[in-house]
């Protein structure tokens, strides 16, 4: 038989002879080179080989990465996290304003023995409930960060060992790599130490709050005692606050600190670490009386801590932890600027000596080019109240968002439209009566003369005129946040909506700027100890929220208020408005009291009130006014504030709809100013107070007035209907007042951190407010 030389074919001719095939043909089916005979592989099958690959990469990819962070990252200790913890704060001039220790007598490790069983289980119901039974790290938390990273969120779940590894690595931001090195390390922390010694190093390490590093430092800067003398209700409190500590302070927050303490003690029930009954019992802590500076861990305990704090929460908001500030040695610039700051403190301490011991004191003070709080003060119990953030009735001192919102609202309307300014008179749809101050009224008269006689019902009738819900919106224009304010009624138009006197500042700001809004801020740079800047404010500049002739007009029905009180700055424009809120159920006493001004240069809001909204009244028993006290610091204040500014004045007026005469008021009363009052002290003879009073002993007491100004009515209709169909183009309300409410002063327990910002602030589009609001004329 003939060798088979033939190439391709052979194969096929070989397997084409009758019977068994012979070796030789055999191995003619090999294939031969170039792929002679190679199978064709099915698009399914190149699937498979793929998907393979890709599952055995998903495999083995993280251990290969497992073991190179196991050998790249080494586990730290709670005494290497103490050495790079010091954090300044500075003022704008670089003057110190306060230094967080951790270090020395406010960072006092302590062994786990020391610290009760009781507060560590409330440590671990609070932040990692698995501890003892996790492997370091929970797959939850670890997805729920994946997750967000992908999605463009932020955080993720970590037990008690990531914390630990957080902290003591000085590594806060949200990223996965963060994450990965934590996993890593959690696991090799957990096989180098036991569970005992990661809770004792955390519990060392993490940051409580008070400038305190450690629960030792934590124990004596809230309780005054060592952590092992620590009760179960005492450790609880601490535990809840570690998420937050200067936001859930018990002594900022109560209400949080509480809804905290309540969800640790739960969990401790749970998990079966503490009985039902005796957690039944438990009361919420008393925090003793601090004025220990060293229990705040080397910041002032005084007016400074407030500007510590709020520097701290513009931090966290811009997400700069308070561990990054306890563990990354920062050092953070300030806006205060510490002559005025020295100044504000010293007016309220010459003035405070002279009054009453229940009377409190805020003041906040913003450069209108930038949005810069120049001065912060809060109070001189740094770890009390801070009374820069009051949450009080502004009374007349929201009379400027009531014309900013008719001037946008009708190009007819301007400071010489006249609305009737008689007193006291009935709205319809409202319980009792509009009051004015004794011996202020007005027939007929226009925005300038109202506002600088602060004329009650001449505002009232233009926010009905208006609509409550475009006055609210005029003030959240301005800088008003938009989490305030709700339900806006008649009432509004006199100030009956809480707010706090640096939301009052930053508003006034907007009309210093001639419509340009700024937000607040204290914080101007942080740096870290390595030198990297965390954070820088580059001063962005500002959006031009209302029209610019809006605010310049506003700006002029304010100009004579300070020179009628005195309280004018030489060689300057000033611009201002009192704001005095009646003490609910009184016919004679007020609950608080504002003056709030400002230059082309300087905006200053000053609040003058009392912790339980009590009476407040001067040392000879007078009830205080807004042109009173508050007037006479803002004064002092702003002489030292302007003196060293050159002079500056607002632009040209050009006056909007109908323009204001040299004589914009008809058969009107004044009454004499109070500035040859020898005393200091206020006169309720020529003040604004926001009275609106429903009660009866009140429409007893005005009855006379009254039925006078019914006699008037029938002379008045015409003249009432002119002037309607000059002004009322805002969309009149016509629900009769269906929805009735009283103006008086309402509760005030909520607070608000006044972050909220709306998304449409930079619109200067005078439709932006609802021209045809049916909101009832009611309070």
């Amino acid at each position: 038989m003939p060798l088979l030389t033939h190439d391709d074919e052979v194969p096929t001719a070989a397997v084409s002879h009758q019977g068994p095939p012979t070796a030789v043909a055999s191995r003619s089916r090999r294939p031969g080179p170039a792929g002679r005979g190679r199978k064709k592989v099915s698009p399914w099958g190149r699937v498979l080989r793929i998907s393979g690959v890709v599952l055995g990469l998903l495999l083995v990819g993280p251990f290969v990465a497992f073991v190179v962070g196991w050998f790249m990252f080494p586990v730290p200790s709670s005494q290497e996290v103490a050495l790079a913890q010091v954090a300044t704060f500075k003022f704008a001039d670089g003057e110190e304003l306060a230094t967080v220790k951790p270090e020395g007598e406010n960072r006092v490790a302590v062994t786990l023995d020391k610290v009760p069983k009781h507060v560590r289980d409330a440590v671990l119901a609070a932040e990692d409930r698995s501890f003892y039974s996790n492997p370091g790290f929970d797959f939850m938390g670890i997805g729920r960060a994946v997750y967000n990273q992908l999605t463009g969120g932020t955080g993720g779940g970590s037990t008690v060992t990531q914390q630990y590894i957080k902290v003591s690595t000085g590594e806060d931001d949200f990223s996965l790599w963060r994450k990965y090195k934590e996993v890593v390390l959690a696991v090799k922390i957990s096989r180098e130490k036991t569970k005992d010694e990661i809770l004792e190093n955390y519990l060392n390490t993490i940051y409580w709050g008070r400038g305190a590093s450690g629960i030792q430092a934590a124990a004596k800067a809230y309780f005054n005692k060592d952590a092992g003398q620590l009760t179960v209700s005492e450790g609880a409190m601490l535990a809840g606050v570690i998420q937050s500590p200067s936001r859930w302070d018990p002594a900022k927050n109560p209400e949080r600190s509480q809804e905290r303490w309540n969800f640790v003690l739960d969990g401790m029930v749970e998990q079966g670490w503490l009985d039902k009954a005796e957690r039944a019992a438990l009361t919420f802590p008393v925090l003793p009386e601090t004025t220990d500076e060293k229990a705040s861990g080397g910041i002032p305990d005084d007016d400074r801590y407030h500007i510590y704090e709020r520097a701290v929460a513009e931090l966290e908001a811009k997400g700069i932890s308070e561990d990054d500030i306890a563990t990354r040695g920062v050092t953070v610039t300030t806006t205060v600027q510490q002559p005025l700051q020295a100044e504000a403190v010293d007016t309220m301490k010459k003035m405070a000596t002279k009054q009453p011991d229940n009377l409190r004191y805020g003041l906040v003070s913003i450069d209108p080019a930038t949005g810069a709080i120049i001065s912060y003060y809060g109070g001189t119990n740094g770890l009390g109240t801070d009374y820069a953030m009051a949450f009080r009735q502004p009374g007349s001192s929201f009379k400027p968002f009531v014309l900013s919102a008719a001037l946008q609202g009708d190009p007819k309307f301007g400071l010489g439209t006249q609305l009737d300014g008689r007193g006291p008179r009935e709205f319809p749809g409202r319980a009792g009566v509009v009051r004015n101050v004794e011996g202020v009224s007005c027939d007929l008269c226009g925005a300038e003369y109202a506002m600088t006689e602060s004329i009650n019902t001449w505002f009232y009738e233009l926010g009905i005129q208006v609509g409550p819900k475009n006055v609210a919106e005029a003030a959240h224009q301005a800088g008003i946040p938009d989490d305030l304010l709700d339900g806006a009624a008649g009432g509004i138009a006199l100030g009956d909506k809480e707010v706090h006197p640096v939301d009052m500042a930053s508003a006034y700001a907007t009309f210093a700027a001639e419509g340009v809004y700024h937000e607040p801020y204290i914080v101007s740079r942080v740096e870290a100890a390595d030198g990297e800047v965390l954070y820088e404010n580059d001063e962005p500049s500002g959006r031009q929220v209302m029209p610019q002739q809006v605010a310049r007009n506003v700006i002029e029905a304010m100009l004579k208020v300070a020179p009628k009180k005195n309280y004018d700055l030489p060689g300057r424009e000033v611009a201002a408005k009192t704001g005095t809120a009646q003490l609910e159920g009184s016919a004679t006493d007020n609950r608080d009291a504002w003056f709030v001004g400002f230059t082309p240069q300087v905006s200053t809001a000053v609040w003058v009130g009392s912790d339980k909204s009590d009476p407040i009244r001067t040392s000879q028993n007078r009830p205080i006014y807004g042109s009173g006290l508050p007037g006479e610091i803002w004064h002092a204040f702003m002489k030292t504030a302007t003196e060293d500014l050159p002079p500056a004045r607002f632009s040209p007026f050009v006056p909007m709809g109908e323009p204001p005469t040299g004589n914009d008021f008809t058969t009107s009363t004044s009454s004499p100013d109070d500035d040859d009052d020898d005393d200091d002290e206020d006169s309720d003879s020529d003040e604004d107070r926001d009275s609106d009073s429903s009660s009866s002993d009140d429409d007893s007491r005005s009855s006379d007035s009254r039925s006078s100004d019914s006699r008037s009515d029938s002379r008045s209709d015409s003249r009432s209907s002119d002037n309607d169909s000059r002004s009322n183009g805002f969309g009149a309300d016509d629900d009769g007042g269906s929805n009735r409410s009283s103006d008086q002063p309402t509760s005030s327990d909520g607070q608000s951190n006044g972050t909220s910002r709306s998304s449409n602030r930079g619109q200067s589009d005078p439709s932006s407010l609802d021209r045809s609001s049916d909101e009832g004329p009611v309070g």
